[in-house]
């Protein structure tokens, strides 16, 4: 495919997804089905046109003159070129010149609005690409700097790696992957970061005999960051409540060197389901799994036993998954205030549930991807409400988990009494926020 008909190809992916409102991928899945002919290559070149022009969505309608919510997919990918890849209009005017698999001509004022100013005057949602109905909350919690955090949501996300200590080191797993170039995480001591290519497309990872052997995990760097603040002991009882997939169990695992005893729940089968394979390639011989018996609320208490008998109990909960826009740029445009609400009554559940597991002096960690404080800080002062035999950690004293590198972190962050928000912009992360409470001895 040209570079031209892949302009074509992308506007005609953006017009499915914004009349259907289905994932991206999805509809992307589907087109390279109706057209075979285009290569990996033209399908990766793809992807990264629609991807970025999700993440530019409102500003790339802004700079084309298109009210929010009436946007033409044309002026999306036109005003995307623009904004993200630095094309000016007679560059993208050479590339809709109207031939065989190209886009039509540019109009006058097609050309004009390329030429014009870009952002200056937008208000922050559009200069941030977000909703417009999230500005208030982000204001919250960001107040002028939430069109730069928002910005940096609206990014290319690198493929950040977790080191298993279980199997490697981070010398060997870097020697390993060589050929990537990997470079050190700025936080984790266990991360490498691989930038993405010209396309915005990752390495095919699971290829790599580094992860085939176990010797590394797939994993943004906060999210190993918020399993080594939550500081578990080695030879200590530790619950993850939520494990979905395994990323923070497995993390978790490495953490207390295959010691003590690890317990890996999700109350949703399927989401659980990718564990068990992935416990066995890590070498995590701590973990048991307890999987839900019959529908939610109508078999028995798998988790009984362990009731006040835990160390560490860690929440990372269901969450609308703001910090994550970097990988879902398609989420934020789909994501409708309703779905908020359910998410914070979901977590003040489980939050409560959790409490039951944490022995006297025990700790309870609170996790989301989320950057809203409806999701974070009133989370933690509700439940520090509801029982008053635990208390909020101070940030100061979590982050001597990470050494001298907790003291940047800290500084970095944005540091509330309840937690430490994580960032893009700030700390080169996907959006985590993380919360440590300790119950009273």
């Amino acid at each position: 495919m040209t570079p031209a008909a892949r302009i074509s190809a992308a506007i005609e992916v953006i017009a499915g997804i914004l009349a259907e409102r289905r994932p991206a991928a999805d509809v992307l899945t589907e087109w390279g089905r109706r057209h075979r002919f285009a290569g990996s290559g033209d399908r990766a070149a793809l992807s990264s046109l629609v991807y970025d022009t999700l993440r530019r969505r409102a500003s790339a309608g802004w700079i084309m003159g298109q009210p929010a919510g009436e946007e033409t997919p044309r002026a999306l990918v036109l005003g995307m070129l623009h904004l993200a890849r630095g094309l000016d209009a007679e560059a993208i005017g050479r590339l809709c010149d109207g031939s065989r698999f190209a886009p039509e001509p540019l109009t006058d004022e097609e050309a004009a609005r390329l030429a014009g100013d870009t952002l200056g005057e937008a208000p922050a949602h559009v200069r941030g690409d977000y909703p417009e109905w999230l500005d208030a909350p982000l204001a919250r919690v960001f107040g002028d700097d939430r069109a730069e955090e928002g910005a940096g949501l609206a990014g290319r996300a690198p493929l950040d790696l977790r080191v298993n200590t279980l199997k490697s080191d981070v010398g060997k797993a870097a020697q390993q992957l060589a050929h990537l170039d990997p470079v050190a995480g700025a936080w984790s001591p266990l991360a490498l970061r691989i930038a993405p290519n010209a396309d915005g497309k990752a390495p095919p990872l699971t290829a790599e005999p580094a992860y085939l052997k176990g010797s590394v995990e797939i994993q943004d760097e906060g999210s190993q960051l918020a399993a080594i603040l939550a500081a578990p002991a080695r030879g200590a009882q530790v619950l993850d409540l939520c494990a979905g997939g395994g990323g923070k169990t497995l993390a978790l695992a490495a953490l207390m060197d295959n010691a003590g005893q690890l317990y890996a729940y999700d109350d949703d089968l399927r989401r659980l389901a990718p564990i068990h394979e992935r416990v066995q390639r890590a070498g995590a011989h701590n973990v048991q799994i307890r999987s839900p018996k019959g529908r939610a609320g109508t078999g028995p208490d798998v988790l009984a036993d362990l009731e006040g008998r835990m160390d560490l109990v860690l929440v990372d909960a269901p969450c609308t998954g703001t910090g994550t826009w970097r990988r879902n740029p398609d989420a934020k445009w789909r994501m409708r205030p309703g779905a908020l609400a359910e998410r914070v009554k979901e977590q003040a559940e489980i939050l409560d549930a959790a409490a039951r597991f944490v022995k006297p002096g025990g700790r309870l960690a609170y996790i989301t991807c989320s950057l809203l404080d409806e999701e974070n800080v009133d989370q933690v002062r509700a439940f520090l409400a509801r029982h008053a035999g635990f208390r909020a950690l101070p940030p100061a004293e979590a982050v001597l988990a990470l050494g001298e590198r907790g003291i940047a972190l800290r500084a970095a962050a944005l540091e509330r009494p309840e937690g430490l928000l994580l960032t893009p912009r700030r700390t080169g992360t996907d959006g985590f926020f993380v919360s440590l409470m300790v119950r009273d001895a």
